[in-house]
C-alpha cells in the first residue's frame, strides 16, 4: 500500500502552496498581481507575481483578504430556532451555520452564550442553553471553521454571574467576555418606546400591554442593583488579573466608557452615542460596531450609526452582530463610499477584530501568521466569495 498526495481543492487546501495572480489586501495598500505562498499552514511570503513563476491556484485577479474574523455571533441561537417551536438539534445548528459562516467568509468565529434567565428580547436565553453552546463548540473537532466563545454576562442575573465563575475556572486562557445590562431606559434602550415597539411587534402585545410589561421589567431589575455591583466587582478582579478580556456593551456615555475602563475593560462594544465611542478611543479601547447597522445606514433603535462612526475614525473593528453575511458587505460598503480605504475597511473586519479578541496569529496578510484566506470577487453593490481556504493538514489518499 502506498501514501499518495492527492489532487486538491481550494476546499481543502493542502499545508504547503502557492497562491497566483490575486490582488492580495496588505495591511497598508493593495498588491496587484500578488503570489501567496503557504508552508506548514502559515504565510510564507506575500509578494508580487513574478513573470514565469509557477503557482499551485490561479486566483485570477481575484481580491485576497485574510479570513475574517467575527467576535461578535448571535447567529447560532437564530439557527437553532429558525421559527417559533421548531427547535433544531445545536449540533446539526451549528454545522447548518458554520456554512453560513464559510459562504460569508469567516474563519474564525464567537459564538454569543448569554448567561441570562430571559425572554425580554423575543429570544428564550437561559443558563442552561448557554452551557450547551459551549459544550457543544468545546466539542468541535476538524471544523471548517475556528469556533470559540464570547461569554455574555446579565449583570444583573445572579444564576448567570454564578454559572459563569464556575466555567472560566476551568477555562485555559484569558476568556472574552462582555457584560451587558438591557434593562429599559437605559444602554441599549436608552428610549424606552424602542423596546416597547420591539416586543409589541416580536410578542404581539398591545401598546398598552408592552407598557406594562416594561414598566414590571424596570421594577424587577431595579431590585437586582446589588446583583449588578458583585457581578461588576467580580469581573474586574478578573480583567485586571488578566484573567479574562473584558467587552463593555452598550455603553452610552463617556462616564461609563471611564468606568469601564477603571474594570479593565479593553473594548466599548456597540457605543450607543458619537461621545461614548470618542471617549472609548481617547482612552484606548478598541471600539466595535454591528455590520447590520452599517448595512442599513443606521441603528433599529435610534442608537449611534456606524458609518458616522466610521467617519470620524472611531470604529476599530464590525461584528456580524446576527449576520455574518453583512461583515464583509459592510466593509466594503465603506470603501465604496469613501469613508474609509480598502486596506482599512478589510481591517475592520479581520486584524481590527483580531485584536479585540487578543488574537496575534490572524488578522493580516504578513509571513508567520495563520494562512486563513477568502478570496473574494468584488461586485456592484455587493461582493461574492468563491472560496476560503483555512490553515489545515494536507489532503491525502491510499491506493
Amino acid at each position: 500500500m502506498t501514501t499518495l498526495t492527492a489532487p486538491w481543492t481550494l476546499a481543502a487546501p493542502p499545508s504547503d502552496y502557492v497562491l497566483g495572480h490575486v490582488r492580495a489586501i496588505l495591511p497598508d495598500r493593495v498588491l496587484d498581481d500578488a503570489l501567496v505562498a503557504v508552508r506548514d499552514g502559515v504565510l510564507a511570503a506575500v509578494e508580487p507575481h513574478r513573470p514565469g513563476v509557477a503557482a499551485d491556484v490561479d486566483g485570477q485577479g481575484l481580491l485576497c483578504l485574510p479570513g475574517l474574523v467575527d467576535v461578535h455571533s448571535d447567529g447560532l441561537e437564530k439557527e437553532r430556532l429558525p421559527r417559533p417551536g421548531a427547535a433544531l438539534p445545536i449540533e446539526f445548528a451549528l454545522l447548518s451555520f458554520e456554512g453560513k459562516l464559510r459562504a460569508a467568509g469567516v474563519t474564525t468565529v464567537f459564538h454569543g452564550a448569554g448567561f441570562e434567565e430571559s425572554l425580554g428580547r423575543g429570544l428564550a436565553r437561559s443558563v442552561a442553553t448557554a452551557l450547551e453552546v459551549c459544550r457543544t463548540v468545546d466539542a468541535q473537532r476538524g471544523a471548517l471553521v475556528d469556533h470559540r466563545i464570547l461569554y455574555r454576562l446579565d449583570v444583573r442575573c445572579s444564576t448567570g454571574l454564578a454559572a459563569l465563575r464556575e466555567r472560566l475556572a476551568d477555562v485555559a486562557g484569558p476568556a472574552l467576555v462582555s457584560h451587558e445590562d438591557h434593562t429599559p431606559g437605559q444602554g441599549q434602550y436608552a428610549d424606552r418606546t424602542y423596546y416597547e415597539r420591539y416586543l409589541a411587534g416580536t410578542r404581539g402585545l398591545s401598546d398598552a400591554e408592552a407598557r406594562e410589561h416594561v414598566d414590571e421589567l424596570i421594577s424587577d431589575r431595579e431590585s437586582r442593583l446589588a446583583v449588578r455591583d458583585e457581578s461588576l466587582e467580580w469581573l474586574g478582579t478578573q480583567a485586571r488579573a488578566g484573567r479574562l478580556r473584558l467587552l463593555g456593551h452598550d455603553p452610552d456615555s463617556p462616564a461609563e466608557i471611564t468606568a469601564l475602563r477603571e474594570r479593565g475593560g479593553l473594548v466599548a462594544e456597540f457605543p450607543t452615542t458619537v461621545d461614548a465611542a470618542r471617549a472609548a478611543r481617547k482612552q484606548g479601547l478598541a471600539v466595535v460596531m454591528g455590520a447590520p447597522n452599517v448595512l442599513r445606514g443606521g441603528s433599529h433603535n435610534g442608537n449611534a450609526s456606524a458609518r458616522e462612526l466610521v467617519s470620524h475614525g472611531l470604529v476599530t473593528a464590525l461584528a456580524s452582530d446576527y449576520l455574518p453575511s453583512g461583515l464583509l458587505g459592510a466593509a466594503l460598503l465603506l470603501a465604496e463610499q469613501g469613508l474609509v480605504s480598502l486596506p482599512e475597511a478589510v481591517a475592520l473586519v479581520t486584524s481590527g477584530a483580531a485584536h479585540v479578541a487578543g488574537l496575534t496569529d490572524r488578522g493580516r496578510l504578513e509571513p508567520g501568521l495563520r494562512a486563513d484566506l477568502a478570496l473574494v470577487a468584488p461586485g456592484s453593490p455587493w461582493p461574492a466569495i468563491p472560496a476560503v481556504l483555512r490553515a489545515g493538514e494536507p489532503v491525502r489518499m491510499e491506493r
